[in-house]
């Protein structure tokens, strides 16, 4: 499932090649069809992020809601626009580029109380100028379930997910199974200015990188990290390998029908 900066770098994308101007809005799918057709010639006004969650604003049209799940993507490219390929929930043409969305979760249209009772639900989102962490923090201070668990939680804290978990977790030396409420203060603050840098440098390169220099493979002269998700992690999907740091085998487990990884010399129970 994409991470929060994923849907950042959309929000951006759309509203530099779509904002401002009136668009062509299409459900090639049928899925959406009554509500492109509400939106079609209309002028799409701005489009933003909040945690895993992407907002097409049309003003008093409404709000087009976009969560990609598991398997949602667009795909853009400039025009001309070619004929639809596969099951294309919503089409988007502007003035020089197209974007076609296939196998979201929600793509609906909602009203500004909708938007609003969405966005209500959603714990602080580190990508947003108007992130309140200590919300995050009175919910985590108080809870017994484990920081792996809240750290997921979007009603927590939106936008995080499994990659930025685990390696937020290890970067701090937190074992992923300390219950929230015995995490300390001070030590939750640099954990939330960590996730808002690299989170914000995932907006501006598109992968997530989290290792340090020392760490890298140039470095250290191991062999780059071969993964279809792309950047440098230290435990992310390296079960069995040896820590960056240590050299303990990286652990895994399930938690919650989600993938957990942590290095157990690091992160001490």
């Amino acid at each position: 499932m994409p991470e929060g900066h994923t849907l950042h770098r959309l929000a951006r994308l759309h509203r530099r090649r779509y904002a401002g101007t009136e668009v062509a809005v299409a459900s090639p799918q049928g899925r959406f069809a009554a509500e492109a057709a509400v939106l079609d010639g209309q002028v799409l006004r701005d489009a933003e992020a909040y945690g895993k969650h992407l907002f097409h604003d049309y003003g008093e049209h409404g709000t087009v809601h976009v969560h990609l799940g598991l398997y949602g993507a667009f795909t853009e490219a400039p025009l001309p626009a070619t004929p639809p390929v596969g099951q294309v929930r919503m089409r988007l043409v502007g003035r020089a580029h197209w974007t076609d969305l296939r196998g979201p979760t929600r793509c609906e249209l909602l009203d500004e109380e909708q938007i609003d009772a969405i966005k209500a639900r959603l714990g602080p989102d580190p990508l947003r100028r108007d992130a309140r962490p200590d919300r995050a923090w009175e919910r985590i201070s108080r809870s017994r379930s484990s920081l792996a668990a809240l750290l997921m939680d979007q009603s927590v804290l939106a936008g995080v997910g499994n990659v930025y978990r685990a390696e937020v977790l290890f970067r701090h030396g937190v074992a992923p199974m300390l219950p929230g409420r015995s995490l300390d203060r001070a030590l939750w603050t640099e954990i939330w200015a960590d996730l808002v840098g690299l989170m914000r440098a995932g907006v501006r390169t598109g992968r997530i990188d989290t290792v340090a220099d020392e760490h890298l493979p140039e470095a250290t002269g191991r062999a780059p990290r071969q993964d279809r998700h792309g950047g440098e992690v230290y435990v992310y999907r390296r079960t069995g390998q040896p820590c960056l740091v240590c050299g303990t085998p990286v652990e895994h487990a399930v938690l919650a029908a989600r993938n957990l990884y942590w290095c157990p010399t690091c992160q001490p129970g």
